[in-house]
């Protein structure tokens, strides 16, 4: 798995999801637990994991959606 991107926004790890699913990408979303240490403040970011074999056309589907400057930095 590589990382597609780190954040702590929740209404685009929704869209990002929303996009992988609908290109029928497989992806996890990691570290959504630690809310529960974390106490839900939003603190920790949660990150995008998208298959090797994957990863290419992910990264060109945020981008062709408007958001690749979201992407992990050495995914630009």
């Amino acid at each position: 798995m590589r990382e597609l991107l780190s954040t702590n926004d929740a209404v685009l790890i929704s869209a990002v999801e929303a996009l992988l699913k609908g290109a029928r990408i497989d992806h996890i979303v990691a570290d959504q637990n630690i809310s529960v240490l974390e106490g839900s403040i939003g603190i920790f970011p949660r990150r995008i994991l998208v298959a090797e074999n994957a990863f290419e056309a992910a990264r060109r589907l945020l981008k062709e959606a408007g958001l690749g400057d979201e992407l992990r930095g050495d995914a630009r």
